[in-house]
Parts: C-alpha cells; sequence; structure tokens
C-alpha cells in the first residue's frame, strides 16, 4: 500500500469501543487522545454509528475537526446507541453481521479501544479474517492502563498450548498509548502464512483487499 498525501499509509481507520465510557476518566481521556492523534494524521474515522459512550467521544471529536465520519449502525440498536443528534454520516444496516461486513470494508486498518463484549467479538472477527487471509489489515489494541493484559494473555496461553501459531500472534498489534499503536499500525507487515490463499476468498461484500 502506497502512502497518501497525508504522509500516512491509511486514509480510513474502523475503531470499535464501547457504547459505555467506563468507571474511569482514564478511558475518556484515551478515546479523545486517539481521536486527536488520528485529526492530526488527517485519517477519517469508520465506528459503529453511537453518539453514547466512548463512540460518541471519538466521534464528535473527530466531526468536529472536519475529519469524514462514517457510522454504520443495525436499525434495532439506533434507538439505544444514538441520543440526540447523529454524528456524521450514518449508515442503517439490518443487522450486526451487515455492519462487521461494512465496516471491513470501508476500512483500511482496525483500532479497538477498550470495550465490552461487542468491541472484543468485532476484534476478534477482523483478527481470525486476518488469520485466515480474507484481509491483510493491521489490527491494534489500545491497551489503556491495562485494559487488554489479560486478553494478551490468553493470545499467548494459545501459542504456549499450541493452538495459535507464534507467527499468527503477531498479527495483533498492541500498545499504551494512541501514538504509539498508530506508529505501529503504519510499520506493520504481515509475516504469518494465511490458513487459506487470499485469492481463494470470494467475499465481494467486504471489497477487494488484493492490493491492500
Amino acid at each position: 500500500m502506497e502512502e497518501n498525501h497525508t504522509g500516512s499509509r491509511f486514509k480510513k481507520v474502523c475503531v470499535f469501543c464501547g457504547s459505555n465510557p467506563g468507571n474511569r476518566q482514564v478511558f475518556s481521556d484515551a478515546a479523545i487522545d486517539l481521536a486527536n492523534q488520528l485529526v492530526k494524521r488527517k485519517m477519517d474515522l469508520v465506528y459503529g454509528g453511537g453518539s453514547v459512550g466512548l463512540m460518541g467521544l471519538i466521534s464528535r471529536r473527530m466531526f468536529e475537526a472536519g475529519c469524514h465520519v462514517l457510522g454504520v449502525i443495525p436499525k434495532a440498536l439506533m434507538p439505544i446507541e444514538i441520543s440526540g443528534e447523529s454524528v456524521g454520516e450514518v449508515r442503517v444496516v439490518a443487522d450486526m453481521h451487515e455492519r462487521k461486513a461494512d465496516m471491513a470494508k470501508e476500512a483500511e486498518a482496525f483500532i479497538a479501544l477498550p470495550g465490552g463484549y461487542g468491541t472484543m467479538e468485532e476484534t476478534l472477527e477482523m483478527i481470525t479474517w486476518a488469520q485466515l487471509g480474507i484481509h491483510k489489515k493491521p489490527v491494534g489494541l489500545l491497551n489503556v492502563d491495562g485494559y487488554y493484559d489479560c486478553l494478551l494473555q490468553l493470545f499467548d496461553n494459545g501459542v504456549k498450548e499450541g493452538f495459535i501459531k507464534p507467527e499468527a500472534r503477531d498479527i495483533v498489534i498492541s500498545a499504551p498509548s494512541a501514538e504509539e499503536l498508530l506508529t505501529k499500525i503504519e510499520k506493520y507487515c504481515p509475516t504469518h502464512q494465511h490458513i487459506a490463499p487470499h485469492e481463494s476468498w470470494k467475499m465481494q461484500q467486504l471489497g477487494d483487499y488484493q492490493h491492500q
């Protein structure tokens, strides 16, 4: 992938994050810091479409700074995750599967802020797709105050016990700060062997990853 005119490899980043703010200010601070770092790099946002919790913080900050913000949200979640005015462009989809497919198609990289089951499920699916060879995009965990330490330890244990290949462990990028994480993401180059050849995946709804 060639660098664009902003000096960044990536133009659009998908951020998975919670519809809750968490119990500590450190999580909200991390969401704002990530937004500021993305704005600095002139990157656009793809996210889950909500206007509450960490989703609302990062989307509003980036939208107010002039970045394009695309929110993808299932119709059933609109009354729950959108409070007041929506932020940026909102794409309403039928279900969670369509939501993830659209987010994956639109984005060039993925970052997970702290979040709950949904955030982790979305992130793990992108990690799995990278392992399978469906996409070649970087997946990063913003490990705010050690929030993802237990998950990273689980991945390490998966390698130890023979369920995750050592080179596939490198799919997951993590860092405690947004600036460090984005630096690692910019340098990411897949080294693992895909489970199936990239060309054999016929997933047209996810876009063409051939040149990414």
